[in-house]
């Protein structure tokens, strides 16, 4: 039986490294193992790896150097035992499950809009590439952007669906963490050519082409953050979804 119902799998791969630094097997500067080592004797992916390390960097035991690894900055205490508990996501679990729910959302979608729901989404790329022009840029029409797709299936649960995505994202530390290393803004211009392709799918009632829309732009989003995020091995293969694991049992 499991001891958490509600805990995930990252906290479990996180709860092991977090007993390594307390037993010593790590000290104080030290360079902790590669994440394909992790992976590799902990028999998990590497993409859970990756969301262990983002907790453990949190919790202010590690500190993440691009193109050089992560290295110990200090060791457990006592109470740090009780913060594995914390309720979050990881970034690339929660992507996962962007991919799988918003791009059937869109596919919905393409069957459902209005004219009144392509107006208002034109009006929205339209606010995303005026934000673009800020130095820092936001995140608010993205969001928007994304909620109005949802709105466009006239259907409330799956607005609230995607509305609770968008909350864990915004509440996460560890979103916040990985977000605090992407300096270049330049992958905006991209996604919101892919928010583009979305809307023009879905204005020509296209499912199969929305569906490809979403699932494409969201890969996009986890691959820059996998770029982002991997600090020792530039071979990373980066799984989580190659491809939409669903698509063979649609026949697409």
């Amino acid at each position: 039986m499991n001891v958490e119902v509600n805990r995930r799998r990252y906290q479990d791969v996180a709860a092991s490294l977090r007993n390594d630094l307390a037993k010593g097997v790590y000290t104080v500067g030290d360079r902790l193992r590669t994440e394909r080592q992790i992976s590799d004797e902990l028999g998990v992916s590497r993409s859970l790896v990756r969301d262990a390390m983002i907790m453990l960097e949190v919790e202010g035991l590690v500190d993440v150097r691009k193109g050089s690894g992560t290295y110990v900055v200090r060791l457990p205490e006592t109470g740090d035992q009780g913060k594995e508990e914390q309720p979050d996501i990881g970034p690339f679990e929660l992507l996962q499950a962007r991919q799988l729910i918003e791009s059937n959302v869109a596919a919905f979608a393409a069957t459902m809009v209005t004219k009144a729901d392509i107006l208002r989404m034109r009006e929205t790329l339209e606010r995303e590439r005026a934000d673009m022009q800020e130095t820092l840029g936001g995140y608010s029409a993205d969001e928007l952007f994304h909620r109005q797709i949802a709105e466009a299936t006239q259907n409330t649960v799956l607005v609230e669906s995607v509305d609770l995505l968008w909350s864990l994202r915004k509440r996460s530390r560890m979103w916040e963490t990985l977000h605090t290393r992407i300096f270049d803004r330049g992958y905006q211009v991209k996604w919101l050519d892919d928010h583009q392709n979305i809307l023009t799918a879905i204005q020509c009632r296209d499912p199969q082409l929305a569906r490809q829309s979403m699932w494409q732009h969201l890969e996009n989003v986890r691959l820059t953050l996998l770029d982002l995020s991997d600090v020792d091995d530039p071979s990373f293969d980066a799984y989580l979804f190659d491809a939409d694991p669903l698509a063979e049992v649609r026949g697409g």
